[in-house]
């Protein structure tokens, strides 16, 4: 396949994300694409290497670095093991505060994880209840059987966390919102709003040393930001003093093959911080 071709599907996927730019010379993501469209039309017919290759033929400065691995290259399963970088993680968003000033009410009051399941499931706060099979409080397993990720979005984060050594009990999945949108839409903000101190308790109970945001409505909802995924994306935020590390929906991997790549990428940061020494 083509350099510009896989450049732009490339484009195209972070576009869809919301992006706006892409930093490629302080070109503008169309700037790009009418770029790779056009630019090259009298060239000869070539495949280059990759896309930053394909750039340069056409007289743009392309970012520095180890080229990105080609979209078409990317398989299920990039690697069986983490390769751990020494560098630094960016920092990014700080959400703090004391939760319990914040939100207060029973759920802050729970004393344990199966006392805000009960509290789940007489919750009447928003709208999703009427219309939900089974309250989701979290643990680990289905949404319509009252447990988040089973299917083959469950099967394909179960791969994940074995790619980085976790196998699925070894951690805790609790959704954002408690009850299963109908139609499986993006929760509402008075949604969110409704079930944040369930969530927020629960973080205080399991005691997460790094929370894994999975897709764009849990890392906003979690962040407090209308920041896109990409930007989201590579950096260390952190929620109440704990890391937070931002990543793909595995649902949206099953649509996006290309997407796991840099999945792949995330969750070697959230394993690097699990193999910091205590207090680091």
């Amino acid at each position: 396949m083509r350099a510009e071709e896989l450049l732009r599907r490339y484009l195209e996927q972070r576009r869809e994300m919301g992006e706006r730019e892409l930093v490629l010379d302080d070109l503008t993501v169309e700037q790009v694409m009418q770029l790779i469209g056009a630019a090259r039309a009298d060239a000869p017919a070539r495949a280059a290497a990759d896309w930053r290759e394909a750039l340069a033929a056409a007289g743009v400065n392309a970012p520095a670095g180890k080229p990105a691995v080609p979209a078409a290259r990317v398989s299920e399963s990039t690697a069986s093991a983490p390769s751990v970088a020494a560098e630094a993680i960016t920092p990014g968003i700080i959400v703090g505060g004391d939760p319990r000033e914040l939100f207060g009410g029973g759920a802050m009051e729970a004393a344990s994880l199966d006392d805000i399941a009960s509290l789940v499931a007489a919750c009447t706060a928003c709208v999703l209840y009427k219309a939900a099979k089974n309250p989701v409080p979290g643990d680990g397993r289905a949404d319509e059987t009252g447990h988040p990720f089973v299917g083959q979005a469950g099967q394909l984060l179960t791969k994940i966390l074995e790619a980085i050594q976790l196998a699925r009990d070894d951690v805790y999945i609790a959704n954002v919102v408690k009850h299963r949108p109908p139609g499986n839409r993006t929760p509402a903000p008075d949604e969110v709003k409704a079930c944040m101190p369930f969530l927020v308790r629960q973080i205080e109970l399991v005691k997460p040393r790094v929370i894994l945001a999975l897709g764009l409505s849990a890392a906003q909802a979690l962040l407090t930001t209308k920041d896109s995924l990409g930007k989201l994306r590579g950096r260390e935020h952190r929620f109440h003093g704990i890391p937070v590390i931002v990543t793909y929906h595995p649902a949206a991997l099953l649509r996006n093959p290309a997407w796991k790549r840099p999945t792949w990428e995330d969750v070697q940061l959230a394993r690097r911080i699990l193999d910091r020494p205590s207090g680091a």
